[in-house]
């Protein structure tokens, strides 16, 4: 097996060189989702199916997408004519379709299903964010999933027989991951003993991974069986964790942050793996059922789409902490810790070199 990360080919999910790109999801059957950032500032959703893709806008400049499904089924976000970001399902063969809003102008999607259920976040008549489900087969209009008693709501994953996972806000304002099951509601997952927490995914075992704080006030990465949440963070022994991603045999990835040090991590198999250095795969964003881990390099300035066997030692290499704009939007939307504020329309998280705020288009 090859020591180092490997690059996607082709080389970091574009045609030209000079481009950024972060993979984003993958399925099976090898398909990756991801986004290509041009020196000019541009975003674009792309799909590698042994070429690349081009998933195009709703009649905007920029899109991004956000998962895969084994169908090559692509949810993602796209602007429109208006400078509105709506989310979107792109099935191959048929044109990005937009899913609507919930009474306000702007959608993200989030997550897909097997079957093509998509789930996300989207604002309301009254101008907060609520997570939504499409109907199980992608099709419908978009179901407001609620909220713990708060104004706000965001829906991360979803598993084959509906179970979403997001970030919900409780009558005082704290957030708390939550996990909404068909026929029984929203339900509060608790935290590590902090106020606040985020889940970013869930496998069809139902078992949950996210973010949560501790009574120190640092971040943790958390996966819950169901029953009681599990720190992985205090596995790790050091810096802030925030868990992205856990496939079908239980294995989870994610990153660390350690001061202006990104590292990632692997608890597979009831171990925790750390990679050194942090430039094995500077983001880490997804896990397939084959083990194949993906995200980034940070690689002369930029990131380069890269992936890994979950059992890999990456070699270290050494890069920049500068970060460049793609990360915001990756960040932004993988992470389970966000901030609404009325009048700044942003998503505010924890988890890049200090916190990143990344302003979407005002409604």
């Amino acid at each position: 097996m090859a020591s180092s990360a490997q690059q996607l080919h082709p080389p970091g999910l574009g045609e030209r060189g000079n481009e950024a790109s972060i993979a984003v999801d993958i399925n099976a059957a090898g398909q990756v989702a991801g986004i290509i950032e041009e020196d000019s500032g541009r975003q674009r959703a792309v799909l590698w199916d042994k070429r690349l893709v081009e998933l195009g806008t709703l009649g905007g400049s920029d899109s991004f997408t956000r998962g895969i499904n084994i169908g090559g089924d692509v949810v993602g976000s796209a602007q429109d004519s208006d400078n509105h970001w709506r989310a979107f399902v792109f099935r191959a063969g048929l044109a990005m379709r937009d899913l609507g809003t919930l009474g306000g102008n702007s959608s993200y999607g989030m997550g897909i299903s097997r079957s093509g259920q998509a789930v996300g976040y989207a604002d309301t008549s009254d101008g907060y964010f609520h997570a939504f489900s499409t109907g199980r087969n992608g099709d419908g209009p978009l179901v407001d999933l609620g909220t713990l008693g708060g104004n706000i709501s965001y829906a991360a994953g979803v598993n084959t027989d509906g179970v979403i996972v997001g970030t919900a806000a409780l009558s005082d304002g704290y957030r708390r991951a939550f996990i909404y099951k068909p026929g029984e509601g929203m339900k509060d997952l608790g935290t590590l003993g902090g106020r606040s927490s985020g889940a970013t995914a869930v496998n069809d075992s139902g078992v949950v991974v996210g973010t949560s704080e501790t009574p120190d006030r640092r971040w943790h990465a958390f996966v819950h069986d169901g029953k009681k949440m599990v720190d992985l963070g205090a596995l790790i022994g050091y810096g802030d964790s925030f868990a992205t991603s856990i496939n079908a045999a239980g294995h989870v990835v994610g990153s660390i942050r350690i001061g202006d040090e990104r590292r990632s991590f692997v608890y597979r198999d009831g171990k925790m793996s750390v990679h050194p250095g942090g430039f094995g795969l500077y983001l880490v964003n997804n896990i397939n059922a084959e083990e194949l881990v993906i995200g980034a390099r940070y690689v002369g300035k930029k990131f380069q789409a890269s992936t890994m066997h979950s059992a890999q030692r990456p070699v270290v290499t050494h890069g920049g902490t500068d970060l460049v704009s793609l990360i915001l939007v990756v960040l932004a939307c993988t992470a389970g810790i966000v901030i609404y504020r009325r009048r700044y329309r942003g998503i505010v998280m924890q988890g890049a070199n200090r916190i990143i705020r990344f302003k979407f288009p005002q409604n």
